[in-house]
């Protein structure tokens, strides 16, 4: 298994976009098997390059996550990437789940604040971290994992300083030791290009800044995801979703057509990737990635 930015690295010198897939734990087993004997082997069309898997909040889905991501990497020989969250864990409790990602033969992990169980707002674990760039700081020290870390085009929804207080605050995640930033959804490119710009221009960040892509499958499930991230829907895009109401095969179509579209000018935009948030099918994004013929 590599390291994911060994493998930004040599794509970028190929000159090739690196492909990657994210998946959640299914809440059963049943979906838990779904997963791996069905939609990942279809998307194994797509030639990703690494897929990763998120935490619960709280930890809550550890276990699954942890079997999800060892399955990835023994039964479908790819790289694998574990989320790995502050909400909810000791230093102590977050080192021994370092020992069980390294136990897996897993080199690499994305390091996020995370979510409360049930929503709310973010508490500190007494001897636990209370930011990201802490755990970013605590991982690097144990040595042997490639870390990467989440940033918001549009700025998070907890900080209320604003978007360019909450790129500062992504700096600081390289300068503990990240090694790439993998965005959340967004649906404005210039959202992305305004990120990029302020965090390349200003701050002078130098590692890979991947764009997380969503395509659309329901006017329904992506006003919902947008509420709960802060991201915003463009108003033609709205009017659009508006016109399509409960009619998901037609949203799955246009969401095809419109993430084509914004992938093709985030290629001819130079970015080192593309970051595919599968929501577990693999349709839409395979078909997304045959448009690019990538697939």
């Amino acid at each position: 298994m590599h390291f994911v930015r060994d493998i930004y690295a040599a794509k970028a010198s190929a000159k090739q976009p690196v492909i990657s897939f994210e998946f959640f734990p299914p809440k059963t087993d049943d979906g838990v098997r779904n997963l791996l004997d069905k939609h990942i082997p279809a998307l194994l069309g797509g030639r990703p390059d690494y897929c990763s898997v998120t935490y619960g909040a709280g930890g809550s889905t550890r276990e699954k996550t942890l079997a999800i991501v060892d399955a990835i990497q023994r039964q479908h020989r790819l790289t694998a990437l574990a989320h790995l969250t502050c909400t909810g864990h000791t230093r102590d409790e977050v080192r021994g789940v370092l020992d069980q990602i390294r136990a897996l033969g897993c080199k690499n992990i994305l390091a996020l604040r995370g979510d409360p169980p049930g929503g709310g707002e973010f508490q500190k674990t007494p001897n636990g971290f209370e930011y990201a760039s802490e755990l970013v700081r605590f991982i690097r020290r144990q040595d042997g994992f490639s870390i990467g870390v989440a940033g918001f085009p549009e700025g998070h929804i907890a900080n209320k300083n604003g978007k360019h207080d909450d790129w500062n605050h992504l700096k600081e995640k390289m300068d503990a030791g990240a090694d790439f930033v993998l965005t959340q959804l967004f649906f404005d490119n210039a959202d992305f290009y305004e990120f990029r710009d302020y965090l390349t221009g200003r701050l002078g960040v130098r590692v890979p800044l991947v764009p997380g892509i969503v395509p659309i499958m329901s006017a329904t499930q992506i006003t919902k995801f947008t509420q709960l991230c802060g991201a915003k829907i463009p108003s033609a895009l709205q009017e659009k979703l508006d016109a399509l109401g409960d009619n998901d095969e037609a949203a799955a179509e246009f969401g095809i057509e419109y993430a084509t579209q914004q992938c093709e000018a985030l290629l001819r935009a130079g970015v080192p990737g593309l970051h595919f948030y599968t929501l577990n099918k693999s349709r839409s994004t395979l078909q997304v990635l045959k448009n690019l013929e990538l697939a």
